[in-house]
């Protein structure tokens, strides 16, 4: 494996898991479960084992170009829509 691949793969698995863990947040925090359980649910997509999962099952993958368009769309609705920060306080609170 190359260091670029290397690099990519761990780049997908850290955007993986910072998109799950807002999802997370959004299910335990406020009145967003929904919400929530979609975030996790798109964050899948950058796993790289779903992603070969994906590969295998339609034959193509997903472009990094719609994975990064993808993650802005998270970001901003977790952000600005979702009252991400305003969550992660109240979540802090209460422990």
């Amino acid at each position: 494996m190359k260091n670029s691949s290397k690099f990519g793969t761990t780049v997908h698995w850290v955007i993986g898991i910072v998109f799950t863990l807002i999802g997370l947040v959004n299910v335990f925090s406020g009145n967003d479960p929904v919400f929530g359980g979609f975030i996790i649910l798109l964050s899948l997509v950058y796993y790289p084992p779903i992603q070969a999962f994906i590969h295998r099952l339609t034959g193509f993958g997903i472009n990094n170009l719609i994975k990064t368009l993808l993650g802005l769309i998270i970001l901003w609705a977790s952000l600005g829509v979702g009252e991400l920060m305003s969550k992660m306080e109240q979540l802090l609170q209460s422990i």
